[in-house]
């Protein structure tokens, strides 16, 4: 079996989790599932950066020593990943005795092939960076990170001779395209090793400066530099070096790794670690993966301007799963990405509502109507069968090699190609026209063709949207395991069509990814709400006048302008999804497409005159211009027509186009 080793930053610990850093884990989660459902052996590491200055400093800003500091810090990492379940193997903090021990024969193994070495230099210092920079390096005199004055510092430190491997790293870039990915990165790179000759990195601090980090084996009096200490725990974290040798060993094992790293982090991974490497005589890693940042506003996230997300609120407000799918669509690796609740809230309605959702909903309560939810037997394919089958085959397989490319934004709008096609398949096939025609056969056959080809979005859904995938295959009647995992599974998966049971039982209904509202500030809400009861005490008194003037058994139906006539939009919709509302018997839920970006989400309240199943499809008509409602904890925005008579009750019916006005 093949082995598959993926990796995060170690987080340095000198402010709380965010987005970021939830954003680089999640992405490493999900690339270890996917291994995982092709069959490998796969590994996950993640942990803490826990040395160097900005530790002091900001354990001193608090009151604590660094490594009180440190443990508080970390643990809430440690808390952070459980709550968002990220199935990491190993958590590794650089304060680990073990750890400690590898920096040290690295330091020793680089220095006794001569490539470290003792001398003097004058620099600026940027404390937030924890490096020098040169005078070319500077912009306008600051640090290019943070925009801060680096303060000039000369004294005695020990030199990695980095700049002996310039000529080596760029011909190894060379002759490696995807070494860096995306591409943008792998250029960048090679810019700075092209543009400057490479200054050889000072890896050590005096103790008499800093005293927080790992001690220099061959001189007591220093400490390591924060990055070569960091870099080395994808290596320490797998047993190196007293496994190096060892063929069954975790070094052995699941070296080379892929790395997962922010763009502001790309020259320590893309250049100090390599050299490193390759001084000490070790493997290079298979591919370092570079993401950009997520964006408030088109601002980076930033505890002092209070724009940091904090990602256990949207997990559990939104939902964990459809924040994890959120995350993977909207930032195309490589490029930044702007994160709002109202974009996440429309990318539940649109991706997981309106089409996921809808399709499940739709079919699994037309089979429940139309076979008492056992699974249709699958007669002779049609044209049209045998081109969503194809279409889904294709789809799963550009799926699978955009997500081994980290290109998981495209790998997600791949998966959906299937999803939308199967939605419009219900609208070509009518099931209810065949239903009513009794054409059981190929009525069964189209839902049996529509729940095999939702059973294979809903497997390879399984990195990203775990908790959500094994619910869908459990409505689809399959039991998932993720012990049951391998190669030939995988293989079986993409290559047959048929993988649900003739005769088994499905489930009669799906409400998996509910329509979200924007929740508007409480001020705001409270201001409403006093401004409608004040006007509903006003229609009270207004109301009681009127029917106190009228006689007893005088018609009361009140004559309107046409003006008033006209204030009325009426609008011609299709309904795409209905369902029964989860807390209200006498209550339906619709989206309806009224020629609108989005489909509106109506409650009606005429559950007991028809079954959810018979109305999509239907062309409706709407009150479009009704203020949202809330129905029992669901909001509707307007409200369907429909015609009495006597017990019966009809709904007002069109042939015209979606969004067509009623005059």
């Amino acid at each position: 079996m093949s082995a598959f080793y993926v990796t995060t930053p170690i987080y340095y610990v000198n402010a709380r989790p965010h987005l970021g850093h939830a954003y680089t884990t999640i992405v490493a989660d999900s690339l270890k599932r996917f291994y995982r459902m092709l069959g490998q052996d796969a590994r996950m590491l993640t942990g803490t950066d826990e040395h160097g200055d900005k530790i002091v400093k900001a354990a001193q800003a608090v009151g604590k020593n660094p490594k009180e500091f440190v443990d508080e810090i970390s643990a809430d990492f440690a808390s952070m990943w459980d709550d968002l379940r990220i199935d990491h193997d190993q958590f590794i903090r650089t304060t680990d005795e073990s750890h400690k021990k590898a920096v040290q024969v690295l330091l020793q193994r680089i220095y006794d092939k001569g490539d470290i070495y003792h001398g003097e230099y004058g620099g600026h210092y940027c404390f937030g960076c924890e490096r020098f920079y040169t005078e070319k390096e500077l912009e306008d005199g600051l640090c290019p990170q943070h925009q801060t004055k680096p303060e000039f510092i000369s004294e005695k430190n020990y030199f990695f001779k980095m700049s002996k491997y310039q000529e080596w790293l760029k011909k190894h870039i060379a002759d490696n395209p995807d070494f860096i990915r995306p591409e943008r990165y792998r250029n960048e790179v090679l810019s700075m090793l092209e543009g400057n000759v490479l200054e050889d990195l000072c890896i050590s601090r005096p103790k008499s400066r800093l005293e927080w980090g790992i001690e220099l084996p061959f001189d007591k009096d220093y400490v390591c530099y924060v990055w070569f200490d960091a870099l080395a725990n994808y290596i320490s974290a797998l047993g190196w070096p007293e496994n190096e040798a060892d063929e069954a060993g975790l070094f052995s094992r699941y070296w080379p790794a892929e790395h997962l790293v922010a763009k502001d982090i790309l020259k320590p991974h893309g250049i100090f670690w390599p050299t490193m490497l390759k001084s000490a005589d070790l493997p290079l890693f298979k591919h370092l993966n570079v993401h950009g940042y997520w964006l408030i506003k088109d601002t980076k996230m930033s505890k002092s301007l209070g724009n940091v997300v904090d990602p256990r609120f949207a997990a559990e407000h939104f939902g964990l799963d459809a924040f994890r799918y959120f995350l993977l669509r909207d930032m195309h690796f490589g490029s930044d990405a702007s994160y709002s609740e109202e974009a996440l809230i429309n990318r539940i309605n649109s991706d997981l509502a309106n089409d996921l959702g809808n399709l499940f909903s739709r079919v699994l309560s037309m089979n429940a109507k139309y076979f008492g939810k056992i699974m249709p037997a699958l007669g002779t394919l049609s044209v049209e069968d045998e081109v969503l089958f194809e279409d889904a085959e294709n789809s799963a397989k550009n799926y699978v090699q955009l997500f081994q490319e980290v290109r998981f934004s495209q790998a997600l709008d791949s998966l959906w190609e299937p999803v939308r096609a199967m939605n419009k398949y219900v609208d070509s096939q009518a099931p209810w026209t065949l239903f009513k025609e009794g054409n059981m056969e190929r009525l069964g056959t189209v839902i049996r063709v529509l729940m095999e080809n939702m059973y294979k979005v809903s497997y390879l859904l399984w990195p990203v949207m775990p908790t959500s995938s094994v619910m869908m295959q459990e409505q689809l009647g399959k039991t998932f395991s993720d012990k049951n995992l391998n190669a030939k599974v995988f293989e079986d998966l993409l290559a047959s069509r048929i993988h649900l049971r003739t005769g088994s039982e499905v489930a009669e209904a799906s409400n998996l990814f509910p329509r979200m509202e924007k929740v508007e500030p409480a001020q705001k809400i409270e201001k409403k709400s006093s401004e409608k009861a004040a006007q509903n005490v006003k229609n009270d008194k207004s109301g009681s006048k009127a029917k106190n003037d009228k006689q007893e058994g005088e018609n009361t139906m009140q004559e309107i302008e046409y003006a008033d006539f006209q204030k009325l939009d009426l609008r011609v919709g299709t309904i795409l999804k209905a369902e029964r509302h989860p807390d209200a018997d006498k209550l339906l839920r619709f989206d309806v497409d009224l020629g609108e970006e989005e489909p509106r989400q109506i409650i009606s309240g005429i559950a007991e005159f028809f079954e959810p199943a018979d109305l999509v499809g239907k062309k409706v008509v709407v009150v479009a211009n009704l203020p949202p409602r809330k129905l029992r904890g669901l909001m509707s925005h307007g409200m369907i027509l429909t015609a009495e008579s006597g017990t019966d009750l009809s709904l007002l019916t069109t042939d015209a186009a979606n969004g067509a006005t009623v005059s």
